[in-house]
């Protein structure tokens, strides 16, 4: 019942809002008493705590699929982004936008959470490029990663819509992949962005 609850829970958050969402609501959607979900959760904020827990997780977990299995580097960083797309499409408003504004201690800590595993993934792949001929050799790779994190993550916490945020970290995809490539990169990057409208 717990997971199913988190589940449901993070399914509307993302839908609705983290604020708008009342535990009566929860109740109400999954046909069961308040009474039920305070016996696992104190309150709202430990569910949205648990659900962003969750919700990590499964995005590690993904990242970690699609690294594993990505024929190069370029095609990657474009597989992963799919993911994010994929996941948050229920979403109208930026979930890290709303947890900044709403619950900034849970922000703070899935801050955190998310920049261990974003920096690790970006300096696996521009030193996956690198050998693959798709990055240029020169590249400062810890700066490079420190420049599209804050990117990306910049994006994501300032946009109030997700479609909008969703364009934004497109544009800049491209734009990191534009200034590390070589000229065999660029041939992969004109190809993955065949598939979208930027």
């Amino acid at each position: 019942m717990k997971d199913k609850i988190i589940s449901k829970a993070t399914e509307m958050f993302l839908k609705l809002g983290f604020k708008s969402v009342t535990m009566d609501d929860i109740a109400c959607e999954m046909c069961i008493s308040k009474k039920t979900i305070y016996k696992f959760f104190t309150n709202k904020e430990v569910l949205i705590e648990e659900g962003n827990n969750v919700f990590h997780e499964k995005i590690n977990n993904g990242m970690n699929e699609i690294m594993a299995n990505s024929d190069n580097a370029i095609q990657e960083n474009f597989n992963i982004r799919n993911m994010f797309v994929e996941m948050f499409k229920i979403a109208d408003k930026s979930p890290l936008y709303q947890l900044k504004k709403h619950y900034p201690s849970i922000y703070e800590k899935v801050i955190t959470q998310e920049t261990e595993v974003c920096t690790e993934c970006f300096r696996q792949n521009i030193l996956k490029g690198i050998n693959q001929g798709l990055y240029r050799k020169d590249v400062e790779v810890e700066s490079y990663v420190k420049f599209y994190y804050t990117l990306i993550f910049n994006i994501s916490e300032t946009t109030v819509l997700e479609r909008d945020a969703s364009k934004l970290e497109l544009q800049a995809l491209e734009y990191h992949t534009r200034a590390i490539a070589t000229p065999e990169g660029i041939i992969e990057l004109e190809k993955q962005l065949l598939n979208y409208n930027i």
